[in-house]
Parts: C-alpha cells; structure tokens; sequence
C-alpha cells in the first residue's frame, strides 16, 4: 500500500484550494495530506487544508528558508510548492533534498531570468520567441520619451513594474484629459500621462517600468508542466477573449512555450502567457509557478497538480495528452468557507486544539477573486 503523500502550499493564491482539491481527487487514489501557511487568517486556503499555520511577518528570504527548513522537517513534507522566496527556496534545494523534501519549482536559473521582465524579455528573444518592443524607465522624461516613441509608431502606451505579478501595477495611458467620463462605471486601468509625469517627478524614489505597446486579444496562457530532463509532459493553452475562455494546443501559442519551458530549465510547473501585437502572438509574461487557472484544466480531463506531484517524487506520469478539449466557458466567483477558530489549527495531531469538523457559517464565507 502507497503511503500518504504531504503537500505543503506556503503563501499562495486564494484559487488554489482548487489546486489542493485536485491533489486529494487524484486519479491515482493515493492519500494526500495538504498543509499551508499564510499571513492572513482568512485565506480559504488556510480552512482547506489539513494544517495550516500562520506565517511570521518580516523575515528576510534567508531567514524564510530557515522557517521553511523547519516546517518541512516538523511536519513531515514529501513535496512543498512554494511561491513566497520561491528564489531563496530553490537555491537550497540541496538543503530541502536532505531533509526528505521535494521542490515543485524550477531550477534557481530559471527563477532568476523571470524574475525580472526585462531580463526575461532580453533571453526569450534570443532563443528567437517574438517580444513585443518595451522600454525599461525610471524617471519622468524616460517615461515621456518611450511613450511618444511608442505612440509614433502606432501604439497604445502601457507599463507595469518590471519585477512583479498577477497584473499589480499595470496601467494604459491615456492623453484624454481627467473629465466625469472617467468617474462612470467601474475604475479602470487608465491613468493620464500627465498624473503620471506629475506624479513620477514628485517621488522621492525612481520607479522600475516597462513600458510597451497594450497588446490585444486573444490571450493565451500556456501551463507547462517540465521534468528535471528539460521535457515538457504537458502543455495546454487556455485561451482568454474577454468573458470567454476556451483551451487550444495550437503550436503557434505551444510551440514558443515549450522552447522557453525546455530551453531555461522551467521544471515542474509554469504558466507561459502570450498576446497579440498586430497579426503575431508575442510573449506577455512567464510565471515561474503553477497558475492560479491551472486546474481549469479538469475540463480538458488533466489533474495537473498530480502529475506535477508525481514528478516531483520522481514518479514520471511520461507525456500526457488532453484527452479532450472542453468547451468553452466563463469564471465566476463563489464562496468557501473560512476557518472558524484562529490558527494555528491542525487535524493530526492529538495534543493540538481541533476545530470542529464543521463548514463555516455562511455569512463567514469569502467569495474568491475572478
């Protein structure tokens, strides 16, 4: 009989209790025991799994690795998913190794070259993946200079931090002067060049943006999932057109995404994005982790979470091929329960205060970001 398998998520997305519910409903039928750990209390991914700690607040990335160490030994972790100091972490994998954890992450190269966009943008042109043109700024009249620059050749001027992720930061330009018009509806990601100058040259620090053409639909999310040989098992894209998602293994969006995942030793897990500039899909952004969309993914019948596990434990699931392609479909929000008592809060142990084996009360529930 199989053993059971420990999975440790530290401070992650909310969407992955999806993730975590796609390892317990595994195709393999294998026990799977999840533990997670976070800032907040009320993260849903703490009250779904089966022990979950708080994190402490203010540690230096060595200092984190320590805590991690730690939390792997005392809690017994078989594989650990880490995306807070996922480059601290995976440059003690040898650390991790020895204290019986495997890392679902990649190797501390390739975390370095996405670290930063810039960076990411300069190697993956290299190796021949179109990018779109972009200027790295940090001052006002660099900022000014790429947008005329860009806008003289016929584009709509955006940035985004040059380090950072999930859309924080990202704003499109605009000359339309500040008006009611911009006061109806919902806010939205434009901003007037001339807040944005005004407020760049009031800042007592310099910024790090790129700034680049907006890019049009579709958008196309590519999850991989790499082994330690720099072979893709898995590559499906999800495509993105405003409400609508949809699934593709079109090689025009596979293609580039398994030349990065292979050539700059994405292992395990990542999500390769593109979009289009003009008639050509150009890469938006390469994440060093599993999506928070990747278990959409059950709709084309993949569990990639488990097979990203079993990679991990050197368990190689070999090529998976989507046996199908859903259909397409839409995202919405719903709720999950929180956990009714605060943390730490553990089921397997004993001497540890139990929670009751309850949902939270409804009116505790948060509803999940789209």
């Amino acid at each position: 009989m199989l053993s059971r398998v420990r999975v440790w998520l530290n401070r992650t997305y909310a969407e992955n209790v999806f993730f975590m519910d796609q390892l317990r409903r595994n195709p393999s039928d294998r026990a799977v025991e999840i533990h997670a750990t976070h800032g907040d209390p009320d993260s849903p991914v703490l009250a779904a799994a089966d022990t979950a700690d708080l994190e402490p607040e203010g540690l230096s990335p060595a200092a984190y690795v320590e805590y991690a160490l730690d939390q792997c030994v005392r809690r017994g972790i078989d594989v650990f998913v880490p995306r807070l100091h996922q480059a601290a972490i995976v440059a003690h994998r040898a650390e991790f190794a020895a204290a019986g954890t495997a890392l679902l992450a990649p190797t501390p190269e390739a975390v370095a070259v996405f670290e930063d966009k810039a960076t990411a943008y300069e190697a993956v042109r290299s190796v021949g993946v179109p990018v779109p043109p972009w200027h790295r700024v940090r001052t006002a009249d660099e900022l000014l200079a790429a947008v005329e620059e860009l806008e003289q050749a016929g584009h709509r001027a955006c940035f985004k931090p040059a380090a950072g992720a999930g859309g924080v930061g990202f704003r499109v330009i605009t000359r339309s002067p500040f008006s009611l018009a911009h006061l109806n509806g919902f806010p939205g990601p434009h901003v007037q060049l001339d807040l944005v100058l005004d407020a760049l040259r009031r800042a007592e620090e310099p910024v790090d943006w790129l700034v680049m053409p907006r890019l049009e639909q579709p958008e196309v999310s590519v999850d991989c999932l790499t082994g330690p040989d720099n072979r893709v098992r898995l590559a499906v894209g999800r495509t993105k057109n405003g409400r609508r998602r949809g699934f593709t293994l079109d090689e025009r969006w596979l293609g580039p995404a398994r030349l990065i995942a292979e050539g700059f030793g994405l292992h395990h897990l990542s999500n390769i994005q593109f979009r289009m500039l003009g008639d050509r899909p150009v890469l938006l952004d390469v994440n060093t982790r599993p999506a928070g969309g990747l278990h959409q993914l059950s709709l084309c019948g993949v569990n990639a979470p488990w097979s990203a596990v079993q990679l991990a434990l050197g368990e190689d699931p070999g090529v998976i091929e989507p046996p199908f392609l859903g259909q397409d479909y839409t995202v919405v929000s719903g709720p999950r329960p929180l956990a009714p008592a605060t943390l730490p809060r553990h089921r397997d142990g004993a001497a540890d205060v139990l929670l009751p084996a309850v949902p939270a009360p409804v009116q505790a529930a948060q509803a999940l970001p789209l």
